[in-house]
């Protein structure tokens, strides 16, 4: 299936020189969403996945879809203030700024095995950080699954002590 002709490009969105990629044009599609989401969690059934972990809000619209493939449960990680229960944050560095992300402390249990997924891998900050807070918690990182990889921003390079899969890369 040829994904990328499904996404569309927005050129200078959300600032002038980025090239955003839209997957709401792939996520309609349901033959297509039905295939990327088998495509992501193919490589992870045999690791016996219990939690699959996805950051908001895209990253929610592949990550169930892949939990319930791989008959996993399903965590939510949001911007501050949005979950209701008692959470754990954390806060890393963007390119120009800080951010920050919660998980809810009892998401995960020491030992459980945790997929990571979400639309886009960029620079890995985003990702690093969800990771570091499932490791916080106790989970074990079996891997990392994206739709997308922006390949000349190094996020892999990051990321590279995790079985990382990516469909789409995109190279400038």
């Amino acid at each position: 299936m040829d994904l990328r002709s499904m996404i569309r490009e927005i050129p200078d969105f959300p600032k002038p020189g980025i090239s955003f990629k839209d997957i709401t044009t792939l996520l309609k599609d349901g033959k297509a969403l039905q295939y990327v989401t088998a495509a992501l969690a193919e490589p992870f059934k045999e690791k016996d996945i219990d939690l699959v972990v996805a950051v908001e809000a895209r990253g929610f619209a592949i990550g169930a879809p892949v939990a319930c493939n791989l008959g996993a449960g399903f965590i939510l990680v949001r911007k501050p203030g949005k979950l209701p229960g008692k959470t754990l944050s954390y806060e890393y560095e963007l390119e120009y700024g800080t951010d920050t992300l919660e998980i809810h402390e009892d998401a995960i249990q020491p030992g459980q095995r945790v997929l990571i997924v979400d639309d886009v891998l960029a620079t890995g900050g985003t990702v690093s950080a969800a990771a570091n807070m499932v490791e916080q918690l106790g989970g074990k990182i079996e891997g990392l699954a994206f739709l997308i990889e922006l390949v000349e921003l190094k996020g892999r390079e990051r990321l590279a002590k995790y079985d990382l899969v990516s469909l789409v890369k995109y190279y400038d």
